[in-house]
């Protein structure tokens, strides 16, 4: 009589735990309960610091998002570019482009507050990343105005860039018109090892 194990049930980790305080930071709790307060953090030994290079600046630079540590060059990621992805081969960088890859889930930003829309982001890649999804389509909308792009559309490019989504993710692309075009972006996620 073959009998399987119990699942063990999987606990919630910091980083999760924080993302969830993070996005729940405007909410106020339910009469009569509190929110539990963070968990300490455990401790960093035997963990690699990786560098994460923000999006390309104006001056053709590099920008660093603030405040992660400096590393070896090995544990660099290099910037994430809709126009030169890097990491992908040929064909799939052909495929991403031409919108040839299944969308595995989206994500509608637009009308959404910057605090909002960045919880949202976060939220929504790391629990695409668990559920090993391998692309998603965020929406940004395409802005208002005639100052030019939206400010979504021009900041979740940085967001993607920075911690905790750039470990995540392995290339980015502008949207087909059918999918959004200027007003969207394909994320390809990295597989789950």
């Amino acid at each position: 009589m073959n009998r399987t194990p119990p699942r063990r049930r999987r606990t919630v980790t910091s980083d999760e735990h924080s993302l969830w305080r993070m996005a729940m930071r405007d909410t106020d709790p339910l009469p009569g309960r509190a929110l539990p307060d963070a968990p300490a953090p455990p401790p960093a030994a035997g963990v690699l610091p990786v560098e994460v290079a923000g999006p390309p600046v104006a001056d053709g630079s590099t920008g660093r998002a603030a405040g992660l540590p400096v590393s070896g060059h090995r544990n660099r990621l290099p910037a994430l570019d809709p126009v030169s992805p890097p990491g992908l081969d040929r064909r799939t960088d052909d495929r991403l482009r031409r919108g040839r890859l299944g969308i595995d889930g989206r994500i509608d930003l637009h009308g959404m507050t910057q605090s909002q829309a960045h919880a949202a982001l976060n939220s929504f890649i790391l629990r695409g990343w668990h559920e090993q999804r391998r692309m998603v389509l965020v929406i940004t909308g395409k802005g208002s105005g005639g100052q030019g792009a939206g400010i979504l559309r021009q900041v979740v490019p940085r967001w993607l860039n920075e911690s905790p989504l750039r470990p995540l993710v392995l290339a980015i692309q502008r949207a087909q018109p059918k999918d959004g075009g200027d007003g969207a972006l394909y994320v390809l996620l990295k597989r789950r090892r």
